[in-house]
């Protein structure tokens, strides 16, 4: 019994060694070599504080900022611990209510604004963790930044414009606009 069984320890501690410890410290280390930024959580920085990542999102509800997608994690909005979509198919009716109350809720902010709503400003993203609007939900919204704030609208519009990032590889996704990235812009320029 022992003789079959001391080769199936010895190989259960060497794979645990291998895989459990010596693979991920090889992979570790190679990533904060090659590409720290990454590895480390694409973190934003501002004033050498840490104040969001590039790769997630964040709610904003201030008039004078521009709105990231809505969330559909839980317990709170952009939680990473609860990474996923609502599952609500089309048809359901609790979708629908949802996407009612965050049009209200854009109509309210902004009543002078008679632009069609774009989807993403209403729907959450697949994980829920969307840093990015597209280059629609940021226009929709700059009358009532430029408005808020006290700015030129074609100025902002040009700010705007500065932070769309373009396809991935030129093919890959749609033109986007990373929120946290164009609010702490916002508030360096005013």
């Amino acid at each position: 019994m022992l003789k079959e069984l001391r080769p199936a320890i010895v190989s259960f501690l060497l794979l645990t060694m291998l895989t459990g410890i010596g693979y991920p410290l090889l992979v570790t280390g190679i990533s904060q070599v090659v590409m720290p930024d990454k590895a480390n959580g694409s973190l934003i920085v501002k004033e050498g504080k840490p104040v969001g990542s590039s790769l997630i999102g964040q709610s904003f509800s201030d008039p004078k900022y521009f709105w990231s997608r809505p969330s559909a994690t839980s317990p709170m909005p952009n939680n990473p611990t609860a990474s996923g979509g609502s599952n609500l198919g089309p048809t359901n009716p609790a979708l629908m209510d949802a996407v009612k109350a965050r049009v209200q809720a854009l109509r309210d902010a902004d009543p002078g604004n008679q632009q069609p709503i774009p989807v993403d400003l209403v729907t959450a993203s697949g994980s829920g963790l969307d840093p990015h609007i597209s280059p629609a939900a940021a226009e929709y919204q700059l009358a009532r930044v430029a408005r808020v704030r006290n700015l030129n609208p074609n100025a902002l519009r040009k700010l705007v414009a500065e932070h769309i990032e373009g396809r991935q590889f030129g093919i890959l996704g749609e033109p986007r606009v990373n929120v946290l990235e164009l609010n702490l812009a916002l508030d360096a320029v005013h």
